[in-house]
């Protein structure tokens, strides 16, 4: 009869823990808002000012008319992010100030009225090849953050 070595065991683990879970999911009860650090939560829930990266996809950020939201995805020169995209009329675009790395995608709004906005972006899943013969994905990451303005 073969032994199974802890360390086997311990591996086989955390490789089907990792199945199971999502990546910039939410699994908490606070119903996908998101809660900024150095941000005070308004009654009901929203929040005076967001900063967002890559880890909030798939949230929902509530804010009053006036906050602010701010957002930077970390890029590399191989998998860039594309420019945000704003579907919606909630927000207002304002200066984000200067992208510093090539690949990074920032991007700053100002809630202006009632309703609801996406935010979206996508980048490569891997780097493109560097020369011929080399294999490439052709998978995309897609970022999306729903914004609710009250």
């Amino acid at each position: 009869m073969r032994r199974t070595t802890p360390i086997a065991l311990a591996a086989a683990a955390l490789l089907l823990a990792g199945c199971g879970s999502r990546s910039g999911g939410d699994s908490g009860s606070d119903n996908g808002k998101v809660s900024p650090s150095a941000s005070a939560t308004k009654p009901g829930g929203c929040v005076t000012h967001a900063e967002l990266t890559a880890a909030d996809n798939g949230r929902t950020v509530c804010l009053t008319k006036g906050d602010e939201l701010r957002l930077t995805l970390d890029g590399t020169r191989s998998r860039p992010w594309k420019a945000v995209a704003a579907n919606g009329s909630a927000l207002e675009a304002i200066n984000s100030g200067f992208v510093i790395q090539p690949g990074d995608a920032t991007a700053a709004y100002r809630a202006v009225t009632s309703g609801k906005t996406e935010l979206t972006s996508s980048r490569p899943l891997c780097a493109e090849p560097t020369a011929p013969g080399q294999v490439s994905c052709k998978g995309i990451q897609e970022w999306k953050v729903t914004v609710t303005v009250s």
